[in-house]
């Protein structure tokens, strides 16, 4: 491997560890981004770079245990593996993600002719209140934040600022949001965050009727999902964590050099979803 690199140039070695730190920080290498300049979606020539020299890398990174893979119908190569320690995520960008893998779901399903979808802001926050997965709107600053992680990793691309998110925003998705999430487990996930919503609500509603002037606290208890500690069932013990990480995580996106929203199976998505990826 030493060989290999030392006939490459000085410009290639430079590329090589920019694309390397990529990989590891954001996951995802897309074979098009979108460029606000040209206003278009654009060769990406980290991509192509990585095409040329997939062979290398793929011994490299297997010496580490990290699988490379390249998905030629999506346009997507990307990491996984057992050593890679992927970024929490924070409850409404989880919901975001999976409501954004529903929405792409069914667009490709109306014969769409491209990979790349464009949905707006508006639609994503009315899918979550069809689904109950929020009780209220979200400070602005807390959704800005969660587009941005999804940003980061390749998800998604905001055509529009987001210093002026509107209903009108428009949000592309990217295509390598199928290699994180299968579809039969979306409805699954949605359903136990509208649970999990709907019991916080319910239980908000009877402190309030029984406590009286302890109404103010028991709210908190209920909204605060921290204070099930304890409780053996993975939809409460997700809520806990991704609530703990919001709190923790509050005053900016995380710049942390993890390997990004590591694919992970079904089962692994369902029991511990909001715990590794949220």
């Amino acid at each position: 491997m030493l060989e290999y690199i030392s006939r490459l140039s000085n410009a290639d070695q430079e590329r090589m560890q920019s694309v390397l730190s990529q990989l590891y920080r954001q996951t995802f290498l897309l074979e098009r981004k979108y460029d606000k300049r040209a206003g278009r979606l654009v060769l990406n020539q980290d991509y192509d770079f990585c095409e040329q020299h997939m062979e290398f890398l793929k011994d490299y990174l297997d010496a580490a245990g990290i699988l490379i893979e390249r998905n030629t119908e999506l346009g997507a190569i990307y990491i996984q593996g057992q050593t890679l320690l992927g970024e929490r995520l924070p409850k409404l960008a989880t919901i975001y993600l999976l409501l954004l893998k529903l929405i792409y779901d069914e667009q490709m399903a109306a014969a769409s002719s491209s990979v790349n979808i464009v949905t707006t802001f508006g639609t994503l926050s009315a899918r979550a209140g069809e689904f109950r997965l929020t009780r209220g709107l979200s400070p602005v600053s807390e959704i800005r934040r969660a587009l941005a992680i999804l940003k980061k990793y390749q998800m998604i691309e905001p055509l529009d600022a987001l210093e002026e998110l509107n209903e009108d925003t428009r949000i592309l998705i990217y295509p390598c949001i199928n290699l994180l999430l299968m579809r039969e487990d979306i409805r699954k996930l949605l359903a136990v965050f509208g649970e999990e919503a709907g019991g916080n609500d319910t239980a908000a509603e009877g402190t309030d009727a029984s406590e009286g002037t302890g109404a103010s606290e028991g709210t908190d208890a209920s909204e605060g999902t921290d204070a099930a500690e304890g409780t053996d069932t993975a939809e409460e013990t997700a809520a806990d964590e991704m609530d703990a990480e919001e709190e923790a995580a509050a005053d900016g996106v995380p710049e942390e050099d993890a390997s990004g929203m590591e694919p992970e199976s079904p089962k692994a998505q369902e029991e511990g979803e909001t715990q590794d990826a949220e």
